[in-house]
């Protein structure tokens, strides 16, 4: 392998990308709260030594910090009071982050069925979930009545029907929001930018279709039609995008009123507020955030004269992502020499794509740390790559890790706890990792590792 002073940095690395002052310090804008190091030079997060954790739990898992959940969950509570948070499940689900959810006082939004079943299994109260979907089945629109969710989310008017429906039959009235896209743009992957007019969800507003929407949830008996639902984005770190979303929302909110003569009570932003997966992204705080949406929300409504608005937010990955880290073994350490004379080093680990694809799908950038033991080797460039049959198998495309890095060390990527686990796949028959729960110096199974058996248990051959 070549000499350390070979892997010093080069002009392959990205424009954002600086040298860190110091390879072995967990950044704490993009590391869980808790996250430190110990006596012995590994990584500690919850108070749990990496180490440890991947003795008894395998390589690679999945860690989330329950305190560092716990007080995002809460900070977003004390920063909105008097708005409804409601908790993005798709972020990251399972029956002990429900419960979480449910203690810090915040409501949940599920989108399918067997979501909806998770938080009910927890115990979570279901007037405080709200069921979104653009293509919901007539039996997960039955889970949802028959169990009483506290919303609907309405998303075309093929939808309107099959409620109303599933509502007269079960002789209930339920309560619905209609979805609604803006025509803004945000600044973010086009991929999770939900709120232009060519895509999958919600009704136009400048097309008139969320007008026409609103009045027919209206017309319905068995229909509570409560407010209007936007969403413009995943990954956000300005309001800009708000700001114009907010307008228009709002107009739409006094034209319903000139043309029925009632007014809604509810609004909801959606979410998609961004967190600092590398040092490049300045996320802004909860208390901030508020600030600048409260402004937003007042400007559209004084300069359009409406009464007040119940308002709502819908943040998944400010709360959960930060607190969540992936743990990988390094199997590969393999230095490419390009003809340019440039030199890139792949790190090759023992997971990839199927646990963490977001890489590959978004092109998102992460960070990752030496886990297991400091190190005062000079930096180097690397690329942490998965074991998976794919050249787009990447975990964190640009990076700089101790030149001394060897096979059976130990990495961390930090932002692992939203879109990863709830996103992860079987691909090349990989089982997936398990979920560790880690608080206190003490740790627990949150999901379990799945194993061959699981897999072969699916395959009726």
């Amino acid at each position: 392998m070549s000499s350390p002073s070979e892997h010093a940095p080069n002009d392959l690395a990205p424009a954002w990308l600086g040298v860190p002052s110091d390879l072995n310090r967990p950044d704490p804008a993009i590391w869980p709260q808790t996250a430190t190091r110990d006596e012995t030079g590994q990584l500690m997060v919850g108070g749990c030594g990496v180490t440890e954790l991947v003795g008894d739990h395998g390589s690679p898992a999945y860690v989330i910090d329950e305190a560092d959940f716990r007080q995002r969950a809460a900070r977003f509570a004390r920063a909105f009071t008097g708005w409804s948070v409601n908790y993005a499940g798709k972020a990251l689900l399972n029956r002990t982050v429900a419960r979480w959810v449910d203690q810090e006082g915040l409501g949940l939004d599920v989108c399918s069925e067997n979501e909806l079943a998770i938080a009910l299994a927890a115990g979570f109260p279901v007037e405080r979930i709200e069921f979104h979907g653009n293509n919901k089945s007539m039996a997960e629109l039955v889970s949802a009545v028959e169990s009483g969710v506290g919303r609907i989310v309405v998303d075309c008017f093929e939808e309107i029907e099959r409620v109303d429906q599933v509502a007269r039959t079960h002789d209930r009235v339920v309560a619905v929001q209609v979805r609604v896209t803006t025509g803004v743009e945000a600044h973010t992957h086009r991929y999770i930018a939900t709120a232009g007019e060519d895509q999958k969800f919600g009704f136009s507003i400048g097309s008139g279709q969320a007008l026409a929407a609103l009045r027919d949830c209206q017309s319905r008996r068995h229909l509570r039609l409560v407010g209007v639902h936007s969403h413009i984005g995943s990954q956000i770190f300005d309001t800009e995008g708000f700001v114009v979303a907010a307008r228009r929302v709002f107009d739409l909110v006094d034209q319903f009123h000139r043309a029925s003569g009632v007014w809604l009570t509810e609004v909801n932003l959606g979410g998609g507020f961004g967190i600092a997966y590398t040092p490049a992204d300045t996320p802004l705080a909860p208390e901030e955030l508020h600030s600048r949406l409260d402004r937003i929300v007042r400007d559209a409504r004084e300069e359009l004269s409406l009464p007040d608005t119940h308002m709502a937010i819908e943040p998944g990955r400010a709360i959960c992502g930060p607190a969540g880290v992936a743990l990988y073994t390094v199997g590969v350490v393999k230095p490419v020499t390009l003809s340019s004379g440039q030199q890139r080093v792949y790190v090759a680990v023992d997971g990839g794509m199927s646990d963490n694809i977001r890489p590959a799908l978004y092109q998102a950038d992460y960070t990752a740390l030496l886990a297991n033991r400091v190190s005062d080797a000079p930096p180097m460039l690397v690329r942490v790559v998965g074991k998976h049959c794919e050249s787009g198998d990447v975990l964190v495309r640009d990076g700089y890790l101790p030149s001394d890095l060897a096979p059976g060390d130990l990495l961390a990527v930090a932002g692992a706890g939203a879109y990863t686990r709830v996103m992860a796949s079987n691909y090349n028959a990989i089982a997936r990792a398990p979920l560790i729960g880690v608080d206190q110096g003490r740790s627990r199974v949150m999901i379990r590792r799945e194993t061959l058996a699981d897999i072969l248990a699916l395959d009726a051959g």
